[in-house]
């Protein structure tokens, strides 16, 4: 995953755990996060399936943010008590939305629920939607992470993935960002792009590196359901210059001090995004806004993901609920979620935290542990659950284990 939020979990089938384990209370609650979706984007990008729309002039700022607010009212009865940890707004295109909007949001969601004293809170912004004077009252607003769309620096890159800035632009927006008071941003860039070659990939992440981001989403474009690529798909680099890029581009950012701590997410030291690392270590996060995706534990053991009413239309009639549906994790199904989230970590995670989060014993991973060691995939560390490099590279495959 990107910085982006990760895509939702795969359907279970029946699992090597048995559907009649009881469900057991958790020893405590993982950490809180809150994600804010966004919906509106200048224009769409051919290679997109996130839920985003195209902006009318006048977007409905006031509205939304009444809404958004309405739907964490909605929320909270669920997370009594629970500071959150980070904050992710997420889109769409969020700098789209004026800072004043984005003041009263904030204002409004910490007079329902407290935030921790180090919070993270991240924005996603593109370098079309860039003025200097704005992302300034964004940082003054306690917004203190910036997640940038880079994609690419080369102009006919940018034009096949159908992006609305150049490469000049993407260098001014991460100065930009600096200047503005941010300290702490990520790039986002995509490799594997239409006729790339291993320089042009190298190129990007060398521009990208020049300036200097403490973070760097670096993931290869694939072509998705429900999009324009899907259905009109470009020519895209054969299989051996990908993984060429793959090998150099890891190495690159290594030999400048950008740690792979996920399967596409790199970090100087100390910072990683933590709203990702809450994500991927299976912790509960509030999900509002138009399709907005949520998952939250219980004392009493039971998992919910829920997800909102996806048409920001919808999304903003009175009369239709924000909630669109919800879905009680069976039992049998936790180790399986737990683990594909957790394996995406290239460290891992404790193995107690499996117990924690799940209310499970580990013991009842020991048989499908032991056959994934010996074929290499994961690594035979008693205290942690981490995939090895080649457990990285074929994680379906390891994930398989886990579900006969």
């Amino acid at each position: 995953m990107t910085d982006r939020s990760p895509a939702q979990p795969l359907h279970l089938g029946e699992a090597g755990f048995t559907s009649q384990a009881p469900r057991v209370a958790l020893p405590q609650l993982p950490p809180l996060a809150l994600y804010i979706h966004i919906p509106w984007c200048v224009r769409k990008c051919p290679y997109c399936d996130f839920n985003s729309h195209t902006a009318s002039p006048e977007l409905p700022e006031e509205a939304y943010v009444d809404a958004l607010l309405a739907d964490l009212d909605q929320e909270l009865g669920a997370v009594y008590g629970r500071p959150i940890s980070s904050i992710f707004f997420g889109g769409g295109t969020p700098s789209l939305f004026s800072a004043r909007a984005l003041g009263r949001l904030l204002v409004g969601v910490e007079q329902r629920i407290a935030f921790a004293h180090d919070i993270e809170i991240t924005l996603e912004a593109n370098p079309g939607t860039f003025e200097q004077e704005k992302f300034k009252a964004y940082r003054q607003l306690g917004i203190n992470r910036l997640s940038i769309g880079i994609q690419s620096f080369q102009q006919a890159k940018l034009e096949a993935l159908g992006r609305i800035h150049n490469g000049d632009e993407a260098i001014r927006a991460a100065d930009m960002a600096r200047n503005a008071g941010f300290d702490n941003f990520n790039l986002d860039l995509m490799h594997g792009l239409p006729d790339q070659s291993l320089d042009d990939a190298l190129g990007d992440l060398r521009q990208a590196i020049a300036l200097n981001p403490t973070h760097l989403s670096w993931y290869q474009l694939t072509l998705e359901p429900n999009t324009v690529f899907w259905n009109q798909p470009p020519l895209l680099p054969e299989d051996d210059i990908l993984w060429d890029i793959q090998e150099a581009g890891q190495a690159l950012m290594a030999s400048h001090g950008y740690r792979q701590y996920e399967v596409s997410a790199y970090a100087l030291p100390g910072r990683a995004a933590r709203h990702n690392l809450n994500y991927w270590s299976f912790g509960d996060f509030i999900g509002i806004g138009a399709g907005a995706h949520g998952k939250l534990s219980h004392p009493d053991g039971r998992i919910l993901r829920t997800w909102k009413t996806r048409l920001p239309k919808d999304y903003l009639n009175p009369a239709k609920a924000f909630k669109a549906g919800e879905k009680l994790l069976p039992v049998d199904e936790l180790p399986f979620e737990f683990l594909m989230n957790a394996l995406r970590l290239t460290q891992g995670v404790d193995a107690d935290q499996f117990s924690l989060r799940t209310g499970l014993p580990l013991e009842q991973l020991a048989e499908a542990r032991r056959e994934a060691e010996q074929k290499g995939l994961l690594q035979v560390e008693t205290s942690r659950l981490v995939a090895t490099p080649r457990g990285q590279l074929f994680l379906n495959d390891l994930l398989q284990y886990f579900l006969t």
